[in-house]
């Protein structure tokens, strides 16, 4: 398989797939290393095209005209990761990403498109079985989330309850 055929072949894939696909099930799907997919994402993305990657896979983020984009800000201590992230998607909120400011890198921003209890559940158990912290230890536990919700009424609910546990900054 050509180069070209073969990235069009991860797009036709990351198209037609409304959850993330793993860079070995690209790879294993194309006959070609990790490695050759990593470089396939990288020229895709140099087109211009939105993929992202996950903590479970890439994503090609299609156009959604429904739906509205918010940014939160967050303070909690570890223990409070998890729950924040099952009150945004229980109260019917995408989590995009997570967002610190860096005194010498400036933002830093991790994706983490979780839509689910069981994605929150599988990020965890990432994070309970590694070695790793959290972005918003560099912060203190200060950090932003950009979430996509349906409508003005989830997003209320969603500030209503971060609010609640005292996970809510402010409301941007």
């Amino acid at each position: 398989m050509l180069s070209d055929e073969r990235r069009d072949m991860i797009l036709d894939i990351l198209r037609e797939s409304s959850v993330p696909i793993k860079g070995t099930e690209l790879s294993r799907k194309a006959g070609v290393s990790r490695q050759i997919i990593v470089q396939d994402i990288a020229l895709l993305r140099a087109k211009g095209l939105n993929i992202f990657a996950t903590p479970q896979g890439y994503l090609l983020i299609k156009d959604e005209a429904n739906k509205m984009s918010k940014v939160i800000a967050c303070n909690h201590d570890r223990d409070g990761m998890r729950k924040e992230l099952e009150i945004i998607v229980d109260n019917g909120g995408k989590v995009i990403d997570v967002i610190v400011e860096h005194s010498l890198y400036g933002e830093i921003k991790a994706m983490l498109m979780l839509t689910s209890r069981l994605d929150i559940k599988n990020f965890m158990k990432h994070y309970e079985n590694s070695d790793t912290k959290p972005l918003s230890v560099l912060t203190g536990g200060v950090h932003l989330h950009t979430i996509e919700v349906a409508d003005e009424i989830s997003y209320s609910h969603i500030i209503k309850e971060l609010d609640k546990f005292g996970y809510l900054i402010n409301n941007m």
